[in-house]
């Protein structure tokens, strides 16, 4: 199977506008063909590997490193570079949230959750914008940019993550 590539394991050209309902067609296309009853040889199918490439396709952070990974860009681990000014920026605006919550309490933590919605919803299209940009040969500086702009992203996710008032640090997805 082809569990390293959820766009060949669901049948679909890569591509990061790939959108919901071709992802679901896809699937249901897929693991109607795993059926046994539908296909003598689903024996040799593994379903997982259609889940799991389904969820990776529906998660529009996940689908933008699975992209960017198909196509020989940096992993988060390889490049772990932030936009120029990006930490400084954070820290900065880390304070101010904290600040805003301890005098504020719940209708502060909304505001900043919503401007942190607003904020992922301004990385994701520019990854979208980005993967757009690309030629048929992307060069590693355009694969960069898009990890950098990715991990950008993933830190505002965090950041969203924590100002849920049951953020625990225990449990907290930090890859």
């Amino acid at each position: 199977m082809h569990g390293s590539n959820p766009f060949e394991t669901l049948g679909l050209t890569p591509s990061y506008a790939v959108d919901r309902d071709q992802v679901e067609r896809a699937y249901r296309a897929r693991i109607a063909g795993a059926h046994p009853d539908a296909n003598p040889e689903a024996m040799e199918l593994d379903p997982a590997s259609f889940n799991q490439a389904r969820a990776t396709l529906l998660d529009d952070e996940q689908r933008a490193n699975a992209l960017l990974a198909m196509l020989g860009g940096p992993d988060a681990s390889a490049c772990k570079d932030l936009p120029d000014g990006f930490l400084m920026q954070m820290m900065m605006q880390r304070q101010e949230i904290e600040e805003a919550i301890e005098s504020g309490g719940d209708a502060e933590r909304e505001h900043w959750e919503q401007w942190g919605i607003e904020q992922r919803a301004e990385y994701r299209q520019q990854i979208t914008d980005m993967f757009g940009a690309l030629g048929e040969a992307p060069s590693q500086d355009q694969l960069r940019a898009i990890r950098i702009q990715l991990n950008a992203w993933r830190y505002i996710e965090r950041l969203i993550e924590q100002l849920d008032p049951e953020y625990d640090p225990a449990q907290a997805d930090f890859h």
